[in-house]
């Protein structure tokens, strides 16, 4: 038997379309109202069949609750702004996370008026509502990964700081969002130190752009020797693991660079030209998280990170009157 709808209904009622027409067909490897019986250890709940839908009510919660929570995947966090355009922040990180088939949870910074041309407008949440929205993500789910975007102003960061720390998140992807491709500030100059001192070192990777790169180190870059330079200095802000996204690079583009403090890594691609490119740093570092998440080393991560980025880009969304996004879903056939 084929599921291709489900839904939740009042009272624990779940209903199922099929591809079969008879109310006897199996459910969960339940094929009829005996079976039912069986399962529940209880009386057996009405059974009613509706143009095409097999209903059982609430006698079955156990069986619902049994199969369904059988079924489990890697729960992981993105804390970030909302992008009013769908094409980056949380919007993009759910996606991305979702695509590489974990479970994506979100606490939300801020909420920006956006679309593909431009950030018109920026509201900071409140810190006591931030730190609610981790307080009771911790509170009930098994966070195996966390990934940061913008965080806008130093107090949110140390709000996100203040909470994390205790959880002992090992694996926490820092995407140090500074400025939206359109050019709009995303992180107040005092948060970049806060960032620095207090967010990196309990960060197991950290992933910044060029630009980002830059005002986290101090230093210039415009080669691969000048981003080796620049992985060390932030490198010693505490984080394990400094990954230089090069797509900016004059020289080697789409060319990032992997430092783990003692050895380099550098990590080839293909370039492709497109103006498509809204959100990549927040795929890219979602991506990133979800195959942490999954148990993979951070190398193998970076990797499967970046092709999957590659072939989002590759596909990039011409929707907008900007600069489009990339098809997160691209592998799905339309």
């Amino acid at each position: 038997m084929q599921f291709t709808h489900m839904i939740g209904l009042p009272v624990l009622f779940v209903g199922f379309m099929t591809s079969f027409s008879h109310p006897t067909s199996s459910w969960a490897g339940v094929s009829d109202e005996k079976s039912l019986k069986r399962s529940a250890g209880r009386a057996a709940p009405k059974a009613s069949w509706t143009e095409g839908r097999f209903t059982v009510g609430t006698c079955a919660d156990n069986i619902i609750k049994d199969h369904f929570m059988s079924n489990t995947l890697k729960q992981v966090l993105t804390i970030a702004g909302s992008d009013s355009g769908g094409g980056a922040g949380i919007q993009a990180d759910i996606k991305a996370m979702s695509a590489n088939g974990v479970f994506a949870m979100s606490v939300i910074t801020a909420i920006t008026a956006q679309n593909t041309e431009e950030v018109t407008d920026v509201f900071e949440l409140p810190t006591s509502i931030i730190a609610s929205q981790l307080d009771t993500i911790f509170d009930d789910f098994d966070v195996a990964a966390v990934k940061t975007g913008m965080l806008s102003s130093a107090a949110i960061v140390e709000v996100v700081v203040t909470m994390l720390a205790p959880q002992h998140v090992t694996n926490l992807v820092v995407d140090p969002v500074m400025i939206s491709k359109s050019g709009h500030s995303l992180l107040r100059p005092d948060a970049v130190e806060a960032v620095k001192t207090k967010l990196l070192p309990l960060a197991l990777v950290v992933t910044p752009n060029v630009h980002e790169a830059q005002q986290l180190s101090g230093i210039g870059i415009a080669s691969l020797a000048d981003a080796r330079r620049a992985a060390k200095v932030i490198h010693g802000f505490g984080c394990r693991h400094v990954l230089i996204k090069g797509g900016h690079l004059l020289n080697e583009r789409a060319t990032d660079l992997l430092y783990d403090g003692r050895f380099f890594n550098v990590l080839k691609g293909e370039f492709i030209e497109t103006r498509h490119t809204h959100g990549t740093g927040c795929t890219f570092a979602s991506a990133l998280a979800a195959h942490l998440a999954r148990g993979r080393s951070v190398l193998d991560s970076a990797q499967a990170a970046k092709s999957y980025v590659t072939e989002a880009i590759r596909h990039g969304l011409a929707i907008g009157h900007g600069q489009g996004p990339t098809d997160h879903f691209y592998f799905l056939e339309r």
